[in-house]
Formats: C-alpha cells, sequence, structure tokens
C-alpha cells in the first residue's frame, strides 16, 4: 500500500550534513517503492508542512541534539501523527550516554567505566582543581566525549593530562556535559536493530577498521581508508553473542523499530556497550543500510519501518 511519508532531516545541529544525506537517501528509497514522499528541515515551516501534506507517517532522521533526544518525537506525539522511531521517553533515556550506561549496567552488561561532568562545575571550582581531582580517580587512556549527540563528534581519546585539557575543550564545543570514560582497546562493532512484527531482530554484525583505530568522524564521512566488513570477522559462536547483547541493549532501554549499539570486543572476548543510537545514519558508509542490505535489502527494510510505525497510528 503506498502511503504518504514526510522525512524530516536537517536542523541546526552539528551533524546537519549527515541528517540532509541521510534524508535524501531514504526517500529516494521509498519513492523508488512507490510511497509519496517528501522531504522537510527542522524549521518554522515543518508544522504547517505536516498540516498540509497529511502524511501517513513520518520518518524522523535529524542526527544530535533535538532529533534523538526525545524532543522531535514528543512534539510528533502531541500532534498525533505515528512516527517511525522510539518514543520520545525511550529516545531521551538512549540519546543521553551516562544515563544509558547506567540502566545497561543495571542489567548486568558490559560498558566502561565513567564519570559526568557539567561545565558549570569547571566555571565554578576552575578547571585546575576540578581535573587535579578527576586524575585520583581515573587511569589513563580515557575517552572524552559529549553526554549527547553523535556521529562522534567532540570525541577524543586522552593518554595524559595534557590531551586531557584539549580533549574536554573539544567535547564542550558540543553540550554542556562531558563524559569521561575508561577506554577499552578492541574491535570495533556496530549492531544494527531491527523491531518489527516478530520482535527486535539484529541484523549482521558490522567491523569497522581505521588506519589509526579512531572511528570518528573524520573516519564515518570524509576519508576513504575506513574498511567495512559485512559480516565482521567473528566465528559464528561470537557473532552470536555480540548480536544477542545488542538485542538485549534495545530492550532494556526500551526502544521501537530501529536501533544501533556500538561495541568494542577486547582481546579476552568481552564485549563492551559503548553507545546506543535511535536514529541511526542512513548516508553511503553509514553502518544501518550496510547490515541492512547484508541481510538482503535496505530498501525492503525501510518498507517495512514506514509500514509498521504507519499501521501503529
Amino acid at each position: 500500500m503506498a502511503l504518504k511519508v514526510l522525512i524530516i532531516a536537517g536542523g541546526l545541529t552539528h551533524e546537519r550534513d549527515v541528517s540532509v544525506r541521510s534524508g535524501r537517501r531514504v526517500a529516494n528509497v521509498l519513492a523508488h517503492l512507490g510511497h509519496e514522499v517528501r522531504i522537510a528541515d527542522l524549521d518554522r515551516r515543518l508544522m504547517s508542512t505536516i498540516e498540509a501534506f497529511a502524511p501517513d507517517v513520518v520518518w524522523p532522521l535529524v542526527h544530535g541534539s533535538l532529533g534523538e533526544d526525545g524532543s522531535l518525537q514528543a512534539m510528533l506525539e502531541a500532534v498525533g501523527v505515528p512516527f517511525v522511531g522510539s518514543s520520545s521517553t525511550q529516545a531521551k533515556l538512549a540519546s543521553n550516554k551516562p544515563t544509558a550506561k547506567a540502566l545497561l549496567g543495571a542489567a548486568g552488561m558490559d560498558t566502561p567505566g565513567w564519570v559526568t561532568l557539567p561545565q558549570a562545575l569547571f566555571r565554578q571550582l576552575g578547571a585546575d582543581a576540578v581535573l587535579t581531582s578527576l586524575e585520583k580517580g581515573i587511569s589513563y587512556p580515557v575517552v572524552i566525549k559529549p553526554t549527547d549527540g553523535g556521529s562522534a563528534l567532540g570525541i577524543s581519546r586522552a593518554d595524559n593530562t595534557e590531551s586531557v585539557r584539549s580533549a574536554m575543550v573539544d567535547a564542550f564545543a558540543y553540550g554542556e556535559h562531558v563524559m569521561v570514560e575508561g577506554y577499552v582497546n578492541g574491535r570495533d562493532l556496530a549492531v544494527s536493530v531491527v523491531d518489527l512484527e516478530e520482535g527486535p531482530v539484529a541484523l549482521p554484525v558490522v567491523e569497522i577498521v581505521t588506519d589509526d583505530g579512531r572511528y570518528n568522524y573524520e573516519a564515518r564521512y570524509t576519508t576513504d581508508s575506513t574498511e567495512y566488513f559485512v559480516p565482521a570477522r567473528l566465528s559464528p559462536e561470537l557473532a552470536e553473542e555480540v548480536s544477542a547483547a545488542a538485542v538485549q541493549a534495545h530492550t532494556v532501554l526500551g526502544l521501537r523499530d530501529l536501533s544501533r549499539i556500538d561495541f568494542v570486543l577486547d582481546e579476552d572476548g568481552t564485549c563492551w556497550v559503548i553507545d546506543t543510537n535511535v536514529a541511526p545514519g542512513m548516508t553511503d558508509t553509514s553502518l544501518f543500510p550496510q547490515a541492512a542490505e547484508a541481510a538482503g535489502s535496505f530498501a525492503q527494510i525501510c518498507g517495512r519501518l514506514v509500514e509498521f510505525a504507519a499501521a501503529r497510528g
């Protein structure tokens, strides 16, 4: 059945370009399947566009703060428009990294230790005092990252006091709170989860290999040196274990329709949950589409997602 689908992409976040590319790709796929598709930006015209177009379903593909922290989802819930993805409450919980890690850790999942620091603390106590206290409780190396947002923006590895300072500056450029997380040396893996009629199902595991071992923004979107192995180079037993962990994380956080769970697999075989994504990227180099193609068809999965979400409304 042909549906009227509105894709929301863009916005004023640091991830605007990725969002626009994601939106265009999904729009092209859905149009090819026979749906009537429009793309709308996250701006003052959005509500009038929704009213005029009267979509059967909306697919929010705004990456970063407003697109993933539950704000956009809450607005769509308020106007009664069905949409692809998690509810506003669950999106808010999952997109905040410390909150998600606390919930997953409480469920018995492995996730690196962390501490969260607000920028206000640095202003009131002074950077020297905060960092001196911090160093008493951490072991290098660590990873410094904003507590919200995606696409690896503002994320840095720090190996000493000097690099912590510069990493903090980078992270605070993307938000008011940063997280200092224990560094895990291992293989970067990503598992996309599709949650439709049959419940949450993991797509093939994607393994990411970069020149310097850092899967940052540049490695994701601006270089050709990143290698992807789909399915990942894992034994069948280990691949099943990682997939089960992704489904568990998706379930613990109460996510809906689709998600992507990022892991690091260390040399001892422990799979550490690093991040959860409620609005995975859909660009040519994004991980969800690669996994979907390996599972059979990215286009087919996109079609099923909009049909499933529309029926919910």
